[in-house]
Order: C-alpha cells, then sequence, then structure tokens
C-alpha cells in the first residue's frame, strides 16, 4: 500500500482500516482527499488480503464535510467539476465488491454524511453527529446526498433533514435508519471490527454478490431486481465455497471458506 498525505491505512489481519487524516480541517474533504480516497479504495479492490474495510475518520471527527474555504474560491465550473469528483469516489466507494462499513467517530456533515452513506454499513459513536447543512451555504448536497438520503430514511425525511440543514444526533441517525447499529465512543471501533469479523466468517464471493444484487436492485422495479438476484446466483453456486458450507452445515463444523 503506498503511502498517503491525507489518509492512513492499517491492516487487523483481513481487516483494512482507512482513517481520513487531516484533523486540523476536521478531515474536511478537498480535492487531495477525494483523490486519495479514489486511489486507496481501488487498491483495496484489487488487494485479496483485504476482505471488508472500514472506513473512519482521525481525531473528533468523521468528516465535517467538504473544505468550505476551499470551495469558496472555485468559480461556477470548478465547483461542478468538484461536485462531479465527489460523486464519482462516492460512486465507486459504493460500488467497491467487498464490503465497507462506516465507523463514524464523530461530525459527518455534508459530504461526510454522503461519504458515510456510500458504504455498506454507518456504525456510529453515541457522540457523533449527522446532517446535509448545503442549503445554508447556498449550494445543495452535491455527492449524491439528494440521492442516498432518501433511498435511506425515505422522502419525507430527507426533504426534512436538507431543506432545514438540521442536524441530528447518533440515536436520531439510528431512529429513522441512517445508522445501523450506536456504540459509546470508546468501543466504536472495536465493535466495529468485530462485526468486520463476522462478515469475513462467510464465503466471500456469497458476500460480495449479495451486495452486487441489493445494489443493483434497489435502482430498478421488484421483477428486474429479482432478475438480477438470479444472475448473481451463478457464481456462489459454482463455488467451492457452496460446496465447503453446505458439508459444513450438514456436518455439524465451522466452514472454512477460502473465497473459490
Amino acid at each position: 500500500m503506498k503511502a498517503y498525505q491525507t489518509l492512513t491505512f492499517e491492516k487487523k489481519g483481513k481487516i483494512g482500516i482507512v482513517k481520513v487524516n487531516r484533523p486540523e480541517a476536521l478531515n474536511a474533504l478537498n480535492e487531495a482527499v477525494l483523490t486519495e480516497l479514489a486511489e486507496i479504495f481501488a487498491e483495496i479492490e484489487a488487494d485479496d488480503s483485504v476482505g471488508v474495510t472500514i472506513l473512519t475518520g482521525e481525531g473528533r471527527s468523521f468528516v465535517a464535510g467538504a473544505d468550505i474555504a476551499a470551495m469558496k474560491q472555485l468559480n461556477t465550473l470548478e465547483g461542478r467539476d468538484f461536485m462531479i469528483k465527489g460523486q464519482a469516489v462516492m460512486n465507486q466507494i459504493e460500488a467497491t465488491q467487498k464490503p465497507v462499513i462506516a465507523a463514524v467517530n464523530g461530525f459527518a456533515l455534508g459530504g461526510g454524511c454522503e461519504l458515510a452513506m456510500a458504504c455498506d454499513f454507518r456504525f456510529a459513536s453515541e457522540k457523533a453527529k449527522f446532517g446535509q447543512p448545503e442549503v445554508g451555504l447556498g449550494i445543495i448536497p452535491g455527492f449524491g446526498g439528494t440521492q442516498r438520503l432518501p433511498r435511506l430514511v425515505g422522502k419525507g425525511m430527507a426533504k426534512l433533514l436538507i431543506y432545514s440543514a438540521e442536524l441530528i444526533g447518533a440515536e436520531e441517525a439510528l431512529r429513522i435508519g441512517l445508522v445501523e447499529k450506536v456504540f459509546p465512543a470508546e468501543e466504536l471501533l472495536a465493535e466495529t471490527e468485530k462485526f468486520a469479523e463476522i462478515i469475513l466468517s462467510k464465503a466471500p464471493l456469497a458476500v460480495r454478490a449479495a451486495k452486487t444484487a441489493i445494489n443493483n436492485g434497489l435502482n430498478t422495479d421488484l421483477l428486474t431486481g429479482v432478475s438480477f438476484e438470479g444472475e448473481a446466483t451463478t457464481a456462489p453456486l459454482a463455488s467451492e465455497d457452496r460446496a465447503e458450507g453446505m458439508g459444513a452445515f450438514l456436518e455439524k463444523r465451522p466452514a472454512a471458506f477460502e473465497g473459490k
């Protein structure tokens, strides 16, 4: 793994831990961070030694949003290009075959909330804060927030949060379905790693196929989605992991999956 300027990477077994590392700017997203996020997730996708990725932030923030000081200097076309780049990075993370868990340790505002929403799961510290405050700055969520937020919490709640620019805490985020789990701050990373290990104990080809089927199906009607599911079953059915998993079940022993 190459050295990064705005990110850190640590590996624990088959868990890769990516930290956005600009604590002096509350980990705000600028051009450099977006570029490096795209690069590191491409590396992770190609690295067979990483099975699950945890994405978090250094210090007291997950990602406090886009870097407003940098954005203010952009003209209209430059601003649009920045938004398009952010969208591409979020799309890339969402499309990554391996599961990605956002461990939201603090502020997840604007682009930070959008980054968390691009992950498969959002586990939050009880101290975390979420919001899409863009309309208070004269813009709208531009890294996918107007699309992913209503898919997670429903159209009305998404409009409420976006139109009001209201910030919400972790428990409210859990109640509305924006996050899946909330933990005490000091337990967040350890609990997220425990869940990552649960995923790693399952058949990796099956997990990846399930992710593909879910993501593709959500963007279409039910019958087309079921058809996607049918296509996604082929690789797991043809895998050695299927024989191992079913054999282990019948023999009442833990399965030893190899991703083949």
